[in-house]
């Protein structure tokens, strides 16, 4: 039995996988990798996989810290602030969002 390519998503090339679909992918990069039995090519490919869905994690992770900190926001006086809030922000976390 062998198990997936590296190259293979479990989503299509255009879908970003979920936060938790994506973090079950990189510990199984990490547990394959450490193994420490696959040519040098297939860990690379491996690896890099691992490091793109390290930075969309992290994307997503900082997009989350800071809806959190808008929304328990306080101003001067102790009162919550009220601010216009965009749900949709975290969608596409390789976007900038002072473009």
């Amino acid at each position: 039995m062998s198990e997936p390519r590296p190259t293979q998503a479990h989503t299509s090339p255009l879908e970003e996988p979920t936060f938790e679909a994506a973090m079950k992918r990189l510990s199984d990069i990490v547990q394959r990798l450490e193994r420490g039995d696959l040519p040098l090519e297939e860990s690379l490919l491996l690896f890099e996989e691992g490091m793109r869905l390290s930075a969309s994690s992290q994307a997503r992770l900082d997009a989350a810290q800071k809806r959190v900190e808008q929304l328990l926001a306080v101003d001067e006086q102790g009162r919550p602030r009220k601010a216009p809030f965009d749900l949709h922000e975290d969608e596409d976390p390789g976007s900038d969002p002072g473009a």
